[in-house]
């Protein structure tokens, strides 16, 4: 199924205001991602292929932030994942609602619960993959850790967490590098100058970003034993972290 075009921010008038995944942006969100975040269907179909590695029979594989489903059907096309519970969560109704909608058709045999919450405010339990992909980077940096270190005590040793992320660099020469590549792969794929400037304004102080050195180090403070970027393309960056 085609999505419609994002052209959100393509109006020359007005303050775009915060960006939130309203019904506007869940309309357009399969077309947004591809054409925004490089990588992201390599991302995708290699975060199913680390959830069948990992996932232990009769455990949960969580998806937090799942959005419209698509790192939960990349994990539940594997045969290795069919003996685990699936649970995607999400604070978006909009998005929800969509996700449902996608599942009926991809999943008719609702293996995958889907769940409306703040992701921080769960209680999670006998998981063996967490999943966050582009989904810590909305959380208040000064809930970051709380929800990790509660993350971490779901799972056991050898489990995983899935984490993706756009990231700073720590040198800063390098850093505005990897924006602007970030910038021309946006006008690459048809977005103009206009909707990245309303786009990046819409987004600041609701995507906060960090680098990977403070990932790796706030996911050995919790307690995983190693991390590893598996997954870079200019300032976007996926981690896998093993407890």
């Amino acid at each position: 199924m085609n999505s419609p075009r994002d052209n959100l921010f393509a109006q020359t008038l007005g303050d775009p205001g915060l960006f939130t995944f309203n019904e506007a942006v869940v309309g357009v969100f399969p077309d947004m991602i591809q054409r925004s975040v490089p990588g992201y269907s390599t991302v995708i179909a290699m975060t199913g292929l680390l959830a069948a590695r990992h996932a232990r029979p009769d455990s949960r594989i969580y998806d937090l932030g799942c959005s419209l489903g698509a790192s939960l059907l990349s994990a539940a096309r594997h045969s290795e994942t069919d003996a685990c519970e699936m649970i995607g969560i999400d604070n978006s109704e909009a998005m929800l609602s969509q996700c449902r909608v996608t599942l009926d058709r991809e999943q008719p045999d609702n293996r995958i619960k889907l769940i409306a919450g703040d992701i921080t405010e769960q209680e999670y339990s006998n998981a063996s993959v967490f999943i966050m992909n582009y989904t810590l980077q909305f959380i208040a940096p000064k809930k970051r850790l709380a929800l990790l270190t509660k993350l971490r005590g779901a799972l056991q040793p050898g489990d995983i967490l899935i984490l993706s992320e756009k990231i700073e660099l720590g040198e800063p020469a390098m850093n505005d590098l990897m924006v602007d590549m970030h910038h021309d792969f946006k006008r690459a794929q048809g977005y103009s100058d206009l909707e990245i400037a309303k786009k990046r304004q819409a987004i600041e102080n609701v995507l906060i970003p960090e680098t990977r050195d403070a990932h790796f180090a706030r996911l050995k403070q919790v307690g995983f034993r190693h991390c590893e970027c598996w997954f870079q393309c200019f300032n976007f960056a996926s981690l896998i972290a093993v407890a």
